[in-house]
């Protein structure tokens, strides 16, 4: 392998039209994936009568799920992936940074956005503008799918 893509996953469209992009880009450099979800607890759930239901099973539970969204995309993304080093990262930490840190030493790191269409569509979400301020390798941000107006 004569390298490392970084992408972002997270169960949206977006992020699963970066996975195909980043898998093609990793055939054509030789390279090896890095699936990475993230999920945290808002900060609001450790204050007032929130904290008071979450213990380490619920935490577990939380992990848990996003682990299993990991996987769900990685199965069905199974052919486009064949072939190819992967390594699926589940991180307790915010999007951005969870991406901004696996890609430390990675040739790139590839996003996608959530595509709402007319002007909002051309604006970045948060993460992948964090991203885009932040990355220490370079970024793609894969735009939604161009679908023609009806």
């Amino acid at each position: 392998m004569s390298g490392v893509i970084v992408v972002g996953i997270d169960g949206s469209d977006g992020s699963e039209r970066a996975l195909e992009w980043a898998a093609a880009e990793a055939r054509t450099r030789n390279a090896s994936l890095k699936l990475v979800t993230a999920w945290h607890l808002s900060p609001a759930m450790y204050s007032g009568i929130g904290w008071a239901g979450l213990d380490a099973e619920v935490i577990k539970g939380l992990r848990e799920v996003a682990e299993q969204q990991l996987d769900e995309t990685w199965k069905q993304h199974a052919k486009s992936l064949d072939g190819l080093d992967v390594e699926r990262i589940v991180s307790e930490d915010a999007a951005a940074q969870a991406l901004l840190d696996a890609a430390k030493g990675a040739d790139l790191l590839v996003v996608g956005t959530r595509g709402h269409g007319g002007f909002t569509g051309l604006l970045l979400g948060s993460v992948s503008q964090q991203c885009a301020h932040h990355s220490p390798c370079p970024l793609v941000i894969v735009p939604p799918e161009h679908r023609p107006a009806k």
